[in-house]
């Protein structure tokens, strides 16, 4: 890998490193955050207000806050370069559902688009999402029709959202959909977000068969929301460390499996 590549690599891996750390925490200064991370305050500075660009944290003087988690759980840009392995193996596992000339629907979440990647394997299929990175991972496949929702532009989210993504997706009837959202108990499941637990479920209502993927750090917890119930989903994935008698507390609900984390 050449120095550019590991810089930017580094830098990922440094700023995930201060979301976790300020999340975790509620706030922090600067000087802590260079302790935390081994670099000077100047490159500390540069990633919080590279941070705060992005809407992931807020600044004053001293130091940073999180933001509330209706933003920064929802950011696509946070999604992406968090619970990755998971994600992965939860995308590897969901492939088993899926066969050849199947209609196949994913919602604009980072697990998802970690399944789009691995659809040019599978052969020829139509693809429907509102996700703008699902869109683009896909667009040049030419064994996948792509079909992309529209409706409003969230750039929080990167996918298109609202009444009339919501009206586009009723007139589908798919095979298959996968989704995954904000938290989940043994019995529901829940979004922080209204506009979309309604476009989830206009989802959900067009699916045959119903999978939800969710990795452990989503388990266990709840959102303002509620979603769906779990016994609403054919099958359960999650990957992770989880506790047993949750699992079997949602085995009573729906068929659940643990994708193995390499």
């Amino acid at each position: 890998m050449s120095s550019a590549p590991k810089k930017q690599s580094a830098r990922l891996l440094r700023q995930q490193k201060i979301i976790d750390h300020v999340v975790g925490q509620g706030f922090a200064s600067a000087a802590e955050l260079s302790e935390l991370t081994g670099v000077s305050l100047m490159t500390v500075h540069r990633d919080l207000d590279d941070l705060v660009t992005r809407g992931l944290l807020r600044k004053y003087h001293g130091g940073v806050s999180a933001q509330p988690s209706t933003v920064f759980e929802s950011s696509s840009d946070f999604r992406l370069h968090t619970h990755t392995v998971e994600k992965e193996a939860l995308a590897k596992d969901a492939l088993q559902f899926i066969t050849p000339g199947m209609s196949v629907m994913l919602d604009d979440s980072t697990t998802a688009l970690a399944l789009a990647r691995l659809l040019p394997e599978v052969g020829p299929l139509t693809v429907v999402s509102n996700y703008r990175q699902v869109q683009e991972a896909l667009r040049d496949v030419p064994d996948i029709r792509l079909i992309g929702l529209g409706g409003e532009y969230s750039r929080t989210h990167d996918s298109y959202l609202g009444l009339p993504c919501q009206e586009m997706i009723s007139t589908f009837s798919v095979d298959i959909v996968f989704l995954s959202t904000s938290a989940m108990n043994a019995r529901l499941t829940y979004h922080q977000e209204q506009e979309i637990v309604l476009v989830k479920r206009a989802m959900l209502a067009s699916a045959t068969t119903k999978v939800l993927m969710m990795d452990a750090s989503k388990v266990a917890r709840s959102a303002l929301h509620q979603f769906a119930p779990v016994r609403a989903f054919d099958h359960v994935l999650l990957a992770g460390e989880l506790d047993a008698a949750l699992v079997e507390e949602m085995r009573e609900e729906t068929d659940v499996r643990l994708s193995p984390v390499e």
